[in-house]
């Protein structure tokens, strides 16, 4: 039996507004790399999200309720201090091109400098979603242009309403 030293815990940190299938992908294949994923909900402030945190945390969990190792939690707090409290030493990231490679650089850095216990992988993206990112989702559910091939059924359904009750 393993001690709580032993587990492998990670945290896939982001805002997902909404949640797409590459953001799934991440997941699935990152649960199957760790002992216990948390995915970890970003409130940001900066930003102003579709929709709340709450319906992002429900989404994940309907979407990935199938892997029992895998948790979803919001933050609002450093990450590095977050994934403290949850005993995570480790960030898993996707990457999807050479751009997102020099921003999550940065970013792991930065997160290396505050706690030097903490490692990011990086995982690429499958190639069919390497184009694929909520901002393109979003646009495209504003226009009532088709998202079937980018999002699971419950989130274009979920995208649907919200944009009806906004115009």
């Amino acid at each position: 039996m393993q001690t709580n030293d032993q587990i492998r815990v990670a945290v896939y940190p982001g805002s997902f507004d909404p949640v797409t299938f590459g953001h799934l992908d991440i997941i699935r294949r990152s649960a199957k790399q760790f002992d216990h994923l948390i995915v970890a909900v970003l409130n940001n402030t900066i930003k102003n999200p579709l929709f709340s945190l709450e319906e992002r945390k429900e989404m994940i969990t309907e979407l990935t309720s199938d892997l029992k190792n895998v948790s979803v939690e919001s933050f609002r707090d450093l990450l590095v201090r977050f994934m403290k409290s949850r005993n995570a030493n480790v960030i898993v990231r996707g990457i999807r091109s050479v751009t997102d490679f020099e921003y999550e650089l940065t970013l792991a850095s930065t997160n290396r400098l505050l706690d030097e216990d903490i490692d990011t992988i990086f995982m690429m993206t499958d190639p069919k979603y390497s184009y694929l990112s909520s901002s393109i989702v979003k646009e495209i559910a504003q226009f009532q242009g088709a998202v079937s091939e980018l999002v699971p059924p419950a989130v274009e359904k979920r995208l649907t309403e919200k944009y009806k009750s906004k115009q």
